[in-house]
């Protein structure tokens, strides 16, 4: 895989500061020995903001829940504050890296239960959940208390995803992995949506980071300083041992 790494501020203060995720030359291979993903490489660091841009199939789905410890990698290496990730450390971990998937998967219940849903697991880690701090999150977008009311079954596609990233925000973790967020929202609800991540990084940018993948360009300026960009793996190296 080709990969081409690009920074919109090279001397950022921030890239003085140890990353808190690395991956060097990760590799993921599917089951028939073909390479979904290999020789990713990248730093984040604290306040920066990711994007990982690419044509569909070239892996960028498949790099999200690897760096979120997923799906396991077959190659190379991905560390959290400088040290690997042990097997018995793995479930704070995904507390810290959260990855938000596209389509997001909800229980049945109202609004408020799924977001109280990850505050019931041992993750939680003592995490409790604040219903002050998710309602200023709702009136960001537009939404009053009748909503977290409302059956996640009458949910539009647009409004599950809300919820996934409320619930995936207000767990607190440091990295936030987003998986085309806004991909079924309207141009509003794309803004709010945008808006709320930048605040929620910027309350505290000394220990969040975020990457976001899009297809949007213009989208890529307003939520990125870092851009990852991909490319679909040649045969040359599928068959690169």
């Amino acid at each position: 895989m080709t990969i081409a790494l690009n920074s919109s501020d090279e001397n950022d203060d921030r890239m003085s500061h140890p990353p808190i995720l690395q991956a060097d030359n990760l590799g993921r291979c599917a089951a028939d020995a073909h390479w979904l993903i290999r020789n990713v490489s990248l730093s984040v660091c604290r306040g920066q903001q990711w994007a990982v841009t690419g044509p569909t199939g070239c892996g960028k789905t498949v790099l999200l829940r690897t760096l979120a410890m997923l799906d396991q990698f077959d190659e190379g290496q991905l560390l959290w504050n400088g040290a690997e990730i042990s097997n018995e450390k793995v479930p704070s971990f995904r507390r810290s890296v959260v990855y938000l998937h596209q389509r997001p998967a909800l229980v049945s219940g109202s609004v408020e239960d799924n977001l109280r849903l990850p505050f019931q697991l041992a993750q939680a880690d003592g995490v409790s959940f604040d219903h002050d701090a998710v309602m200023q999150s709702l009136q960001q977008l537009g939404r009053d208390t009748a909503f977290l009311k409302k059956s996640s079954d009458d949910l539009s596609g647009g409004e599950a995803q809300i919820v996934a990233l409320l619930r995936a925000m207000h767990v607190d973790p440091a990295i936030l992995l987003l998986d085309e967020p806004t991909a079924a929202l309207d141009a509003n609800a794309t803004q709010a949506v945008e808006s709320l991540v930048s605040r929620w990084l910027n309350d505290s940018p000394t220990t969040r980071a975020t990457l976001w993948v899009t297809h949007d360009t213009s989208q890529l300026q307003r939520v990125a300083d870092q851009v990852l960009a991909m490319e679909s793996i040649s045969e040359t190296e599928q068959g690169d041992d």
